[in-house]
């Protein structure tokens, strides 16, 4: 099959959306598929295609949030190149520029496509709005619009990682079209603790400042309001009240990052926070897995690919009771879900107190693992695209159909005449 990927999100941008591209190509092609790529250029005027990896950058702009950056809604000198690609398929995973130009192409050659939601938007309102109420209410009603537009009016079939955004779909976007659940695979054997030296891991804990006895709680993500960095830190300080070596890795970038810098201090914990800052893709593994246990207190994830992450590194998790990660964290089995304040500290506590409850999580984490791999991610996708290419057929021939019969029609008209 030749599979059209188009996203704004890819390589060297570093979020979620940009992991799930990535793994689904790579695990497409080891099924021996051909995979094309149709994305941004950091270069606002130059287009490039690198023919060895199949990846068409169409010159793009910044916009401010999240570092994603914009393209012309329909850049003519893109076409003739995917018009050679000859796709069977399109896959779009962004609400934006591409994911337009995407839908145009797949009007003007007649190709099915698949759109993944990976990204609550209806959460990240609060960008647009500033806070002001007045302005949340039409914000949070044109993502709405847009993500009906892009699920549901545009799209062959719709795919979606968790049941939190079926639901959303189903209950309050009234969407009618199939949708399929798939999470996000991941190549969890990159994060498998074998495949890190344990001088490598040493020279992480050194850079970082970590000693031996220290026990360390990770959290990796950006940094931004609705991610609740904040919480664990807050919370964090009664942690260190009960056990001193604490220490809690906050992995990741944002916007939040001084201000939780600041918070840490305020509280008097700052020598048992530590912040890593933004870290490469392919460095990521070494973090995960100098850290003892997980924790995440985000609300706005669609399923946490980070919570997968984790689990391939063998890490006990303790989140929050959100439907995104209730597929993951099993009470008891791989770690342990928190409802409020009082519960978190309590789960953390429990797991730092005791090796073997500890250990147990770890090795049920790890095993839990396998069933979230790119592997089976690519199969579920394909079979997506089976549905997807069978339906378009089907709606075409019926338009088909229908045409013939209403020329049948007048001709038969004519030559009553």
């Amino acid at each position: 099959m030749r599979i059209g990927i188009f996203t704004e999100s890819y390589i060297p941008l570093v979020n979620g959306v940009t992991t799930s591209v990535v793994n689904l190509q790579k695990a497409l092609e080891k099924k021996g598929h051909t995979v094309y790529i149709v994305t941004v250029n950091m270069d606002a005027l130059k287009y490039e295609y690198e023919y060895e990896n199949n990846v068409l950058r169409i010159p793009s702009f910044p916009i401010h949030s999240y570092d994603y950056r914009l393209t012309s809604i329909y850049p003519i000198k893109a076409i003739n190149i995917i018009k050679k690609m000859n796709l069977d398929i399109i896959h779009t995973n962004v609400e934006a520029t591409i994911g337009m130009f995407a839908r145009f192409i797949s009007k003007q050659f007649s190709i099915p496509l698949v759109h993944t939601y990976h990204t609550m938007w209806k959460d990240y309102t609060h960008y647009v709005s500033k806070g002001k109420k007045i302005l949340d209410v039409p914000a949070k009603e044109a993502v709405k619009y847009l993500s009906i537009i892009f699920g549901d009016k545009t799209a062959t079939e719709l795919i979606v990682p968790s049941r939190k955004i079926y639901n959303l779909f189903k209950d309050k976007y009234k969407v009618t079209k199939n949708i399929h659940i798939v999470p996000t695979g991941l190549d969890v054997e990159k994060y498998y603790k074998e495949n890190y030296s344990i001088t490598d891991l040493k020279k992480y804990r050194k850079k970082l400042g970590i000693s031996r006895k220290d026990f360390i709680i990770i959290t990796v993500g950006r940094l931004a309001n609705e991610k609740s960095v904040d919480f664990l830190i807050k919370n964090h300080k009664k942690i260190v009240e009960r056990n001193s070596n604490a220490k809690l890795l906050i992995v990741g970038d944002g916007p939040d990052i001084n201000k939780l810098k600041d918070l840490a201090v305020n509280l008097n914990i700052k020598n048992n926070v530590i912040f890593a800052g933004k870290v490469p893709l392919n460095e990521v593994g070494y973090y995960y897995n100098i850290a003892n246990m997980f924790v995440s207190a985000s609300k706005t994830e669609t399923q946490g690919l980070t919570i997968i992450e984790a689990m391939a590194s063998g890490l006990p998790l303790v989140t929050v009771n959100d439907e995104s990660f209730v597929d993951s964290v099993i009470d008891d089995l791989d770690g342990y879900l928190f409802n409020n304040a009082e519960e978190y500290v309590k789960s953390v506590t429990k797991i730092m107190n005791d090796k073997k409850l500890c250990l147990r999580l770890s090795n049920q984490s790890r095993i839990l693992s396998d069933s979230k791999s790119s592997t089976y991610f690519a199969d579920r996708v394909l079979h997506v695209y089976d549905v997807a290419i069978k339906n378009y057929n089907i709606k075409n021939e019926k338009i088909i159909n229908k045409i013939k019969n209403t020329i049948k029609k007048g001709t038969k008209k004519i030559w009553q005449k």
